[in-house]
């Protein structure tokens, strides 16, 4: 049943699944996987916030701190792909709930973990949570878009940023006085939101089939055009996402070394950063949706470009203003990307979902790791003069195919 119905969403019956509920956008579900995806997010960006103490409790060098977004990252990168394959054909409506357990016992274990190792199992265990959240839960924001792809995907997507700003905030705010064990703290986070999911799973639940495709010019692409442009979307991902390691696991290192600010500074601008990263990503979907989805990658990737450059030999206040500028670009171009990856391979939304959500991750925690090396090395500026010139990468869009999917041009009316 599962295979027909993926099937049936690759050919013409797309339209009609895109409009289930008379082409409504179902808000109430969206905004709860959004809220959902902030708490998991919120969570996920506490551990990096917290480095400063791990770091001083475990008596790590940065090499160890990049091993421990690693653990967390590729956890997720490597497991998120195989759960978008599997519910693509069999869809797990109450693993959301399930996945937030995971988060929940990771947190716990973190607060009072007595050794490295138990560190870096506690962080892999939150990147588990994190693998069964996002490609089931970017399934039902799709489900829920009416057709409106883009907006639906910010809406999700925005949740997490939002989430991802506020995590150092409350690092800086509780765990920075009380200390570790204080992480404690955040676990019935994460057991409500399993009791948000657990909504969610029964009205996915109530739902055939895993989210349409729309309706695209990708569907009479040569198979050859298709693995290409994916490629290229690849390479994308990892541009934007190898830069943002640099500014979410080592910026706050970087303006204490640079600037010597206090840690406390030093965080509430890494929460300025991260909130103009929410802020780009709520307008980069509805963009999308209006003026397409390639317009919206050009410009993110490759017009963040001279604000990188600019970065490593500013003030502390032009820092903190090209860092907010980067962040609104560059964040625009993943529901962008995303979106554009689903319409290019109808029918497998949670493989393009784990696929780009895991490399997501999987590159964040893997740049942790030889950033960190980098800055043992050769010093913390020189990640950041070295990284300035990641988002050139954004000229390989050129390469990618021009696709105008109906629900788009349907949307934007």
């Amino acid at each position: 049943m599962a295979r027909q119905e993926a099937a049936a969403e690759g050919g013409g019956s797309a339209a009609v699944h895109a409009r289930r509920g008379d082409g409504r956008t179902v808000f109430p579900v969206l905004a709860a996987v959004s809220f959902c995806h902030f708490l998991n997010d919120m969570l996920q960006s506490v551990i990096p916030a917290v480095y400063p103490i791990l770091k001083a409790a475990y008596a790590l060098d940065f090499g160890q701190i990049g091993l421990i977004t690693l653990a967390a990252q590729l956890t997720a990168s490597l497991l998120q792909p195989v759960v978008g394959l599997y519910t693509d054909r069999r869809p797990l409506p109450w693993s959301l709930a399930v996945g937030m357990c995971f988060t929940f016992a990771g947190l716990a274990l973190l607060s009072v973990a007595p050794s490295f190792p138990f560190v870096l199992g506690a962080v892999a265990c939150v990147g588990l949570g994190s693998a069964v959240f996002h490609p089931e839960s970017s399934r039902v924001a799709r489900m829920a878009s009416g057709g409106r792809y883009g907006l639906a995907q910010s809406v999700f997507q925005v949740g997490g940023n939002a989430g991802s700003a506020l995590g150092p905030l409350l690092a800086a705010l509780l765990i920075l006085p009380f200390g570790q064990r204080s992480l404690a703290w955040f676990s019935p986070v994460a057991l409500a939101a399993a009791l948000v999911l657990a909504g969610v799973g029964r009205w996915y639940a109530g739902r055939r089939g895993g989210g349409a495709a729309a309706i695209s010019s990708a569907a009479a692409l040569p198979r050859g055009r298709v693995a290409g442009a994916t490629a290229v979307l690849v390479a994308l991902v990892i541009s934007k996402y190898l830069y943002l390691s640099s500014l979410t696991s080592f910026y706050t290192f970087f303006l204490i070394a640079r600037f010597h600010v206090p840690v406390r500074t030093a965080q509430m601008l890494l929460f300025l950063f991260l909130g103009s990263v929410a802020a780009g990503t709520l307008a980069g979907g509805p963009i999308g949706d209006r003026v397409g989805r390639r317009a919206v990658i050009w410009v993110s990737i490759l017009g963040v470009l001279p604000f990188t450059l600019l970065m490593p030999f500013a003030d502390l206040f032009w820092t903190a203003v090209l860092s907010v500028i980067i962040g609104l670009v560059l964040s625009s171009a993943f529901s962008a990307i995303v979106v554009y990856a689903q319409e290019l391979m109808p029918g497998r939304v949670g493989t393009v979902a784990g696929l780009f959500f895991g490399l997501a991750f999987g590159v964040g925690g893997l740049g942790a790791a030889l950033l960190g090396r980098m800055a043992d090395r050769m010093g913390i500026e020189a990640v950041y003069r070295t990284c300035a010139f990641l988002p050139a990468i954004g000229l390989l869009t050129a390469l990618l195919p021009t696709i105008e999917p109906a629900p788009v041009r349907a949307a934007g009316r």
